[in-house]
């Protein structure tokens, strides 16, 4: 995934020697670095075939596929060149996995390269010194690929790492990325993409730079945002990780009052915003490569002095963190650097071209996608309680429409207590018989049924107007319940607990390796529930408590008043728990229906049973 990431960039359609591409390895893995090393030896075949034939997407596995399903089409000349270049991508894959699996790197390899010395006094992912190799110098003139032209420079950096040193996570990593590129290469943009993301449109580069070179507005521009798209979402967005209403809707708005948030990814910068220039609307800034003096070093000397940039005492003392680079402190560093930049003056551009620009992996089990949540809600509602606020701090420095879409997704996490509230008491009042809202004769249930109705029906009309399925949108409205009830509420007791003191920040890394079972699971859109956790447990619990009070609420119509006088007065809380027991059928599928590994662990299911009944019952006969 990492190669072909770093691959689909190398070959993008821009003159090679003005292109240099960094992989940080913030684990120090000798085998990301052997992997790095097979690359660039492949690319000097990839580049050129990609030049020959046009080759979109430029990710040799997702080219692969693609040619794979549309193999009829492919020209004669074409056939032969496509199955040289796939013999050779398969002979690198089989030897990555092939050292993947044997867990090392044989001497027979380690021989091959002076780079693999530095693992000798390698003594973990959290201890290790600097490690920088650059793999393709493109100031050397024999650094060309198999047709003559020059390759780009092409370099593994994983910065030093020490127990006693707070590494400030990924921030701490692009910080360190941002200082050691402008001594080797110095371009006036810079490009960040995850490494579970690709290059899906050559062109992109191109796209990006014409905003940044507009006559007019062109110097006003700090940073240029593409949208975050995924090629492995099902048909009906199972876990609503299309980030469809986002991209098509939200960072449209948000365009049109300034720019788009810096979403962390697949985002071209201008190096010297970042490296703390100030803004100022007269004076324009032009896209010049920096000085050149590195030139007059060797190799050994600029991978040398360019070590000392990455160390974990570089920083001491100086702005690193906040007033220079990425935002520390926060687990979404780059909402906070986005904020931050675009209180200077500077704006930010949303560009969605017609051929997504880059495309990831997207979560592919529920709890991955709980856990992803949870850290950027966390994240952003920390951003709300610091100085960095757009309540407070970006006050008078950005339009007030981009103020109020920050603080849609900084108040993410405090959304769990009305979503709490509302999944829970009406529906325990419902098994007591105590209505909460107005009767369906009374005036006052206007104002409640006209926002139900205007609030679904223009999110459905906004999810199907975006290109979704009325089945997609069903599953965004259940896996929002499922945020605001788990991880809108861990992020929001986490946040508050941190704020007192209690508890210090984290950064939990989304896993996106699934095995094959639960691979097919999801291609066959069946929610994966195999994992015990407490999320797990309060969505059980949940869903248990709506649906025991349903049944009690049927049980009263069936022994006790009758259905017309129940439904005149507790109309509008009984849809409210039918909804929540409908959205919650695949809950009630893990618990008790299915038998295959993905099915909810029976330690869940006896919790949360537990639990349920016992406050069903409390309330029953205790209130």
């Amino acid at each position: 995934m990492v190669i072909n990431t770093v691959l689909s960039v190398m070959a993008y359609d821009y003159p090679t020697d003005k292109l240099s591409v960094y992989l940080s390895d913030d684990a120090g893995s000798d085998l990301t670095f052997y992997a790095l090393m097979e690359a660039s030896h492949f690319c000097k075949h990839w580049i050129p075939y990609c030049k020959k034939f046009n080759v979109e997407p430029r990710s040799p596995a997702a080219y692969f596929i693609k040619v794979g399903e549309a193999r009829g089409d492919d020209h004669k000349s074409q056939s032969k060149d496509l199955a040289a270049i796939k013999r050779l991508y398969e002979e690198m894959e089989n030897r990555i996995q092939t050292a993947t699996k044997l867990g090392r790197i044989t001497e027979e390899i380690r021989m091959k390269h002076k780079g693999f010395s530095h693992w000798d006094s390698y003594s973990s992912r959290l201890d290790h010194d600097t490690i920088l190799q650059i793999l393709i110098d493109g100031r050397d003139p024999n650094a060309v690929d198999n047709e003559g032209c020059a390759l780009p420079t092409l370099v593994y950096l994983a910065r030093e790492k020490r127990p006693q040193y707070f590494h400030n996570f990924k921030a701490g990593a692009m910080n360190a990325l941002i200082r050691v590129s402008l001594k080797i290469s110095n371009g006036p943009v810079t490009l960040n993409v995850d490494c579970d993301m690709y290059s899906n449109n050559s062109q992109a580069v191109r796209d990006a730079l014409c905003f940044f070179m507009d006559e007019e507005k062109g110097h006003e521009v700090a940073f240029v945002q593409f949208p975050q798209n995924f090629d492995n979402v099902t048909k009906n967005e199972l876990y609503s990780n299309s980030f469809r209403i986002y991209n098509e809707v939200e960072f449209e708005g948000m365009d049109g009052y300034g720019g788009p948030i810096y979403c962390g990814s697949g985002c071209f910068h201008r190096r010297e915003i970042l490296c703390g220039r100030k803004y100022d609307k007269e004076t324009k800034i032009e896209l010049k490569r920096g000085n050149d003096s590195k030139r007059e070093e060797s190799l050994l000397e600029l991978e040398e002095t360019s070590k000392a940039l990455a160390s974990c005492t570089f920083e001491a003392n100086t702005q690193w963190g906040k007033e220079i680079g990425l935002k520390y402190g926060c687990p979404v560093e780059d909402v906070i650097t986005g904020i931050w930049i675009q209180c200077q003056g500077w704006k930010s551009v949303y560009c969605k071209p017609e051929r997504d620009a880059f495309l990831g992996v997207s979560p592919t089990t529920l709890l991955q996608f709980l856990v992803q949540r949870k850290r950027w809600s966390e994240g952003d509602f920390q951003i709300m309680l610091s100085r960095y606020s757009p309540a407070r701090y970006a006050h008078g420095k950005i339009s007030l429409g981009l103020r109020l879409g920050y603080c849609c997704y900084c108040l993410w996490a405090p959304n769990c207590l009305p979503a709490l509230f509302y999944s829970i008491v009406p529906s325990l009042y419902l098994l007591k018989g105590i209505p909460l809202f107005p009767m369906i004769s009374s005036p006052w249930i206007i104002p409640f049924a006209y926002v139900m109705f205007a609030k679904y029906t223009c999110s459905l009309a906004e999810f199907l107007w975006s290109g979704g399925t009325a089945l997609g949108w069903w599953n965004e409205q259940r896996l929002w319940l499922y945020l605001r009830t788990t991880s809108f509420l861990f992020a929001f007791i986490d946040t508050i607990l941190k704020t007192l003191g209690f508890s210090e920040s984290s950064f939990v890394v989304t896993e996106k390796v699934a095995d094959e079972d639960v691979s097919q699971r999801y291609e066959k859109e069946i929610m994966e529930f195999g994992a015990a956790s407490s999320m797990f447990t309060i969505l059980s619990a949940l869903a248990l408590l709506n649906l025991f009070c349903m049944i009690g609420a049927v049980k009263k119509v069936i022994v006790g008043d009758g259905y017309v006088k129940f439904y005149e007065t507790m109309l509008l809380q009984i849809l409210l728990c039918s909804a929540l027991v409908l959205i919650n059928w695949p809950l009630y599928q893990g618990l008790f229906l299915r038998k295959d590994n993905g099915k909810m662990p029976s330690s869940v299911t006896t919790k949360s049973l537990v639990l349920a009944l016992s406050v069903c019952t409390c309330f029953t006969f205790l209130y």
